[in-house]
């Protein structure tokens, strides 16, 4: 009833997933050693939960292996990143008080997989959110995509908690969190946005390049 969990609301995230893949924000990652800037969507579920449900960190890794291990998601997939983004009626511990997402690594038999945590934001817009309107007239799923994508980028660059941090434990993307640049437009709607990914327009955190150490919102310019 809140206007943000809707088919609407899923159709912004998954356009998102589906454009961002080669798109000069998410070649910013190519700078660093081994990785590469595709990214494709192999699939999705969903799990029912009621009002008010509380989830733990070890029930968002029980979604994740629960979905792999029931065939939902197909086989565990060593090269995949899991996402378990909830509606804003879901109670996550921390959600809105210490972090808006986080990403960690887990094993189902044998095969490391990657997952993360996104929660929607319009749980709360202060903390998880940079404008009460979104550019796609969402704002807790806007949000929500601008974690989303912060979020796969350390996945990515950090898969195993090994790789790339610097010295204080800060990942590409935390060195660049809540920024988005000088090259702000306004849309009709009030809302502003620092780059249009496939059809849609969208405020996204900037990432760290690994070239020159600076944050930027597209490998090709725009800082």
């Amino acid at each position: 009833s809140n206007g943000s969990d809707t088919p609407g609301g899923q159709a912004i995230v998954r356009d998102f997933l589906h454009a961002v893949g080669g798109s000069p924000y998410y070649s910013i990652n190519t700078t660093y050693t081994g990785v590469s800037g595709s990214v494709s969507v192999a699939g999705e579920t969903t799990v029912a939960g009621s009002s008010g449900s509380r989830l733990s960190d070890s029930g968002v890794r029980n979604i994740v292996v629960n979905a792999i291990n029931s065939g939902a998601l197909g086989s565990a997939d060593p090269n995949g990143v899991y996402f378990v983004l909830t509606s804003s009626n879901i109670a996550k511990s921390g959600f809105c008080t210490q972090y808006c997402g986080w990403h960690t690594y887990t094993t189902v038999g044998s095969t490391p997989i990657k997952y993360s945590f996104v929660g929607n934001a319009n749980r709360c817009l202060n903390a998880c959110a940079a404008q009460t309107v979104g550019p796609n007239g969402n704002a807790g799923v806007d949000g929500m995509v601008s974690v989303i994508a912060h979020e796969l980028e350390e996945a990515n660059t950090d898969p195993l908690l090994n790789a790339w941090y610097d010295s204080s434990g800060a990942e590409n993307a935390d060195k660049c969190a809540w920024t988005f640049g000088q090259s702000l437009t306004l849309g009709s709607n009030g809302a502003y946005y620092n780059m249009t990914i496939g059809a849609r327009n969208y405020l996204i955190q900037r990432n760290l390049s690994a070239t020159d150490y600076k944050c930027y919102v597209g490998l090709l310019g725009g800082q």
